[in-house]
């Protein structure tokens, strides 16, 4: 089921991130879809600071990846990537960075320009478009869980990720 929001400031963009984290479990990947100053960079903060990454979160487009260290719900440590593959020109530059480790690791993953990914993105996945709404500080927001037949650990003994 898709869930559709609009936010009028970035505060409020960074308060959706935060509430939509609450969700996230171990393991979770969550694809970013949206054009250039829609919010992704500033959702994924929210997301860092629900996980109490509070570091310096930036777009890191020049690097590709950053991680931030983080607690999960039960104080554990868990970090979460944080990819941005805007400059990324082939599949090739995503094997090359181990997406592997990231994409189907014990950690939570954002990935910033999503469709970069193409058949890599893992089939059981949350999609979060982000687009410019009537005003400037606008955006839509849909939230969407992919592939949520299964458990991640069942999707990998289907042998689906790979």
């Amino acid at each position: 089921m898709r869930e559709e929001h609009a936010t009028s400031s970035e505060q409020e963009t960074l308060e959706l991130a935060r509430s939509f984290a609450q969700r996230l479990e171990r393991g979770d990947v969550v694809a970013l879809w949206g054009e250039l100053g829609t919010g992704k960079t500033r959702f994924v903060k929210g997301v860092c600071e629900a996980f109490g990454a509070n570091h310096h979160v930036s777009s890191p487009s020049f690097i590709i990846l950053n991680r931030y260290e983080g607690k999960d719900s039960v104080k554990r440590e868990l970090f979460v990537y944080h990819l941005d593959l805007y400059r990324v020109k082939s599949t090739e530059e995503i094997y090359d960075i181990g997406y592997e480790e990231f994409i189907y690791g014990d950690d939570i993953t954002l990935v910033e320009w999503a469709e970069q990914m193409g058949e890599l993105l893992p089939p059981r996945r949350y999609d979060v478009r982000l687009t410019h709404g009537e005003t400037d500080c606008e955006r839509r927001i849909s939230i969407e869980l992919i592939g949520a037949s299964g458990t991640r650990s069942e999707t990998e003994k289907d042998g689906t990720s790979q």
